[in-house]
């Protein structure tokens, strides 16, 4: 018996310093030190993210006043008034036509900072980027009123070419085009610093190899430097396609959707069904109908993203 009692205090004897190096083993690998120091970013995420997109869910399935499960009634509620359909139309529109603006002036403007020497160039970045990093509420305002009826210095401008005052805010087609004008303004200037980041880690040597064989300019371009920096257009793309697609405080301040909801985008709508008419549960619904045309766009582009990173 005796021996038994002694065997058993050896083993547990043993087994504490095993114990105590897998633990020390555990937080040994990096693995485990990048997992409990994203940790309090990962919490953070789930409290500021996480939290409200599943009580988004939960209020979209309420009655108006909030007392009664109506399950998916107020989806189909929206699906059957024209307003919504015509939001979608107008989202799809302003985010597509400003992404591509946006990519496409980044683009030229990157390769055309690119070529300044060192010195020069700094000063032309941190000139280009003054539209990004102004609070875009405060800068959307000096927009507001460059566009004013009677005030305009669009109009004021335009006058002395014999050219009419513009409605610039109080006719669809141009309170359409001010709000993509804004965003454009405003967002372009992070395709920039993306693409002058992308530019400067393209080998010179592909250049120089390429002016050998006699290749123009757009040879260079199309066979060098997009397949090159097509990762960073891509992923590129997709955020300003959803920060584009969430876009609210350009139109709120311009139009407020006007005029007769021409210019609303899912975010406005959503405040105005929301906030303004007191229907919570139809605001949610109208804000979670962004969810699937975000992610199957999300699929697609890092789909490709990923099929290119296999082949490298």
């Amino acid at each position: 018996m005796a021996d038994v009692v002694v065997e058993q205090g050896r083993l547990a004897r043993a087994a504490r310093p095993r114990k105590r190096a897998s633990l020390r083993n555990a937080m040994g690998r990096k693995s485990t030190v990048a997992f409990f120091l994203t940790l309090p970013l990962i919490l953070l995420i789930a409290l500021l993210v996480l939290y409200p997109a599943f009580y988004s869910v939960y209020l979209a399935t309420l009655n108006k006043a909030m007392t009664k499960f109506v399950g998916l009634s107020n989806f189909t509620f929206l699906f059957k008034r024209e307003t919504f359909w015509m939001v979608v139309r107008q989202s799809c529109i302003f985010a597509v036509t400003a992404v591509v603006f946006k990519a496409l002036i980044g683009f030229i403007v990157a390769h055309f900072v690119h070529n300044i020497p060192g010195k020069k160039q700094r000063k032309w970045r941190g000139m280009l980027l003054v539209p990004w990093v102004i609070p875009p509420a405060m800068s959307t305002l000096a927009w507001l009123w460059l566009f004013d009826p009677s005030y305009s210095a669009f109009n004021y401008t335009l006058s002395f070419f014999g050219i009419g005052p513009i409605p610039w805010l109080g006719d669809t087609f141009w309170a359409r085009f001010s709000v993509i004008l804004v965003n454009v303004w405003y967002g372009a200037p992070f395709f920039l610093i993306m693409y002058l980041a992308a530019l400067k880690s393209v080998p010179d040597q592909l250049y120089e190899a390429a002016a050998i064989d006699g290749a123009n300019w757009w040879q260079k371009i199309w066979h060098i430097t997009l397949p090159m920096m097509r990762n960073i257009i891509a992923i590129t793309t997709l955020f300003s396609l959803i920060v584009t697609f969430a876009n609210f405080d350009i139109v709120r301040i311009l139009t407020s959707g006007g005029p007769l909801d021409r210019t609303h985008l899912f975010a406005t709508w959503a405040f105005q069904v929301g906030i303004q008419s007191s229907d919570i549960p139809l605001g949610a619904c109208v804000s979670l109908f962004m969810v699937p045309i975000l992610a199957v766009a999300a699929v697609f582009i890092l789909r490709d993203v990923n099929k290119r990173g296999n082949e490298a």
